[in-house]
């Protein structure tokens, strides 16, 4: 057989086979298995795990999307490069968890406890965590990017080169909080947020229109070309 006629024949079997390959269903990805118990990888994406008692367990790499853990205790637990993207956590608890890296955008976290966690790296964009507890925590890196801070709680945290693009944080307490370098501030809303006793000197995006709606003290530091506005200190209960 003339060589140019097998090489026809070949590209025409490629072609066949190409077909049929297109032809097939797309496979669905793992199914959620919402029996499985805690562990390493567990795939409960929209499971209802709410009300349980959880500490201590090891969720690293799971995938916990969409699942509703509110009202669950989380304390101490391993959730290391977990994904909770819009997950439910009213209410919840993670005191002391390990959460570096963690995916916890878009999620529902209402005065959610987030006390003493390690989430260095961790992205809580476009998150609603209206008066969560980050006291303590170690947020190093962290990514609140347009999230829903309304009250939260930072007292003590971590914040190095921890992002607050756009965020609500109206009346939030940063009241000796922790950090070295700047905090990226550009278009946060700082209605009556705490910043007492902070040096913001170095802080990005930082305009004298934010300054005039937060509550600071002499001790505030600013960064140059912005001043402190007369109703400091501000008036609180």
């Amino acid at each position: 057989m003339p060589p140019q006629i097998a090489l026809t024949r070949g590209h025409a079997q490629a072609a066949i086979v190409a077909a049929a390959l297109w032809a097939l269903p797309n496979l669905p990805a793992a199914a959620a298995d919402c029996s499985s118990p805690p562990g390493p990888g567990v795939n409960w994406e929209e499971c209802t795990k709410k009300h349980l008692m959880l500490p201590g367990s090891n969720f690293e790499r799971a995938n916990l999307a969409g699942a509703d853990l509110s009202v669950t205790d989380l304390g101490k637990t391993n959730m290391t490069s977990a994904n909770l993207e819009k997950a439910a956590l009213q209410r919840a608890w993670f005191t002391g968890a390990k959460l570096d890296n963690a995916n916890f955008s878009r999620v529902e976290a209402y005065r959610t406890g987030f006390v003493r966690v390690a989430a260095a790296g961790a992205n809580f964009s476009n998150a609603e965590l209206q008066r969560a507890d980050f006291r303590e925590a170690y947020l190093k890196g962290a990514n609140f990017s347009k999230a829903e801070l309304g009250r939260a709680n930072f007292q003590g945290a971590t914040l190095t080169n921890t992002r607050f693009s756009y965020a609500n944080l109206s009346r939030a307490d940063f009241t000796t909080s922790i950090f070295e370098g700047p905090l990226q501030l550009d278009h946060a809303f700082l209605f009556l947020t705490r910043i007492e006793g902070l040096d913001l000197s170095t802080s990005l995006g930082l305009e004298q229109d934010q300054i005039n709606l937060a509550c600071g003290d002499a001790k505030t530091k600013l960064p140059d070309g912005l001043v402190a506005p007369r109703t400091w200190p501000c008036p609180f209960d």
